[in-house]
């Protein structure tokens, strides 16, 4: 972290925490307060290449399923159609075994016919046994020379499929950056902040905008150590927002976090009241109608303690 955040972090709990040992004299109005935070994501590009477009607007609400912008994919656009004609290059020589074979097949089953008929000749003394044994031997020839064929086509075949396939899967990772081109948001939220603008030239892990979930804000606020045992994990709270001319907006929060270390311990801790100064975050999710803002102050007061199944 920065040291400029970690002053500023520092001034912002020092803060929360004047305020928290000073509502204890306001007549209890509140038992804590904090800061707005909400889920902040820095898109960055995937992909390397012009944006020939970019309508992310500040301020926007954006869906993850909507197309914000286009990075120029030219090239993997040709890419693309140069591996699928070598796909289908490699596919069209594969050879079919059946076709290629049927030469030999015919040979045989025409030899087979002969065998059957010299053989009936050979009962009835009218040919030789060496006719019909000639003829088995052509047929066991054709036989061994017809399963040789074919493995030699299964194999062609194969390294033919083989190339495809490898074909078929660089397709598939073009198709994965051709998609990286595309830029969305990840998640549900509001625009906060453009990084780039049309015609600008990306690269993979350059920011180009910000996007927040202002849906459900999250209020770190403080307690302190004797306050601890006041709250428990899913405990509904009270949430006031100033709501400007000194009027307040309230809300209903739940504690979704109770951190189990302080965060300012002394390095000598000598008495009791001293240990009752130590300042552990907690955080509540309060539902925003729209009203609250990043950064802006919210106090809690927590009740009668009220937990959900």
């Amino acid at each position: 972290m920065k040291p400029s955040n970690i002053l500023s972090l520092s001034i912002i709990n020092l803060s929360v925490i004047i305020c928290m040992s000073s509502c204890k004299g306001n007549e209890g109005k509140y038992d804590s307060m904090g800061v707005f935070e909400a889920t902040e994501v820095v898109v960055s590009a995937k992909a390397q290449g012009e944006l020939i477009s970019f309508d992310a607007i500040e301020g926007d609400e954006v869906k993850t399923d909507v197309v914000l912008g286009i990075i120029d994919a030219t090239k993997l656009n040709l890419q693309q159609q140069s591996l699928e004609d070598n796909r289908d290059a490699q596919t069209a020589r594969i050879l079919n075994l059946q076709e290629q074979t049927a030469s030999i097949q015919q040979q045989i089953s025409n030899l087979q016919q002969e065998h059957e008929r010299f053989s009936g000749l050979l009962a009835k003394g009218a040919a030789t046994q060496k006719q019909v044994d000639d003829l088995a031997n052509q047929i066991k020839v054709l036989k061994a020379q017809l399963s040789a064929t074919q493995s030699q086509l299964r194999s062609a075949n194969e390294s033919i499929q083989h190339q495809a396939d490898a074909a078929s899967q660089q397709i598939k990772i073009v198709d994965s950056q051709m998609d990286d081109a595309v830029i969305k948001s990840p998640i549900d939220g509001t625009i906060l902040k453009k990084y780039a603008e049309r015609g600008e030239y990306a690269v993979p892990g350059k920011a180009l905008f910000k996007v927040a979930d202002l849906q459900e804000m999250i209020l770190r606020a403080y307690i302190t150590a004797d306050q601890f045992d006041q709250l428990q994990l899913r405990q509904q709270v009270k949430v006031m927002v100033d709501n400007g001319n000194e009027a307040q907006r309230e809300y209903l929060g739940k504690v979704t976090w109770i951190a189990q270390k302080a965060e300012f311990t002394p390095k000598t801790i000598q008495t009791k009241d001293e240990r009752a100064n130590l300042v552990y975050a907690i955080k509540i999710s309060v539902k925003n109608d729209g009203m609250i803002k990043i950064g802006q102050y919210g106090e809690v007061t927590f009740g009668k303690v009220k937990s959900e199944e």
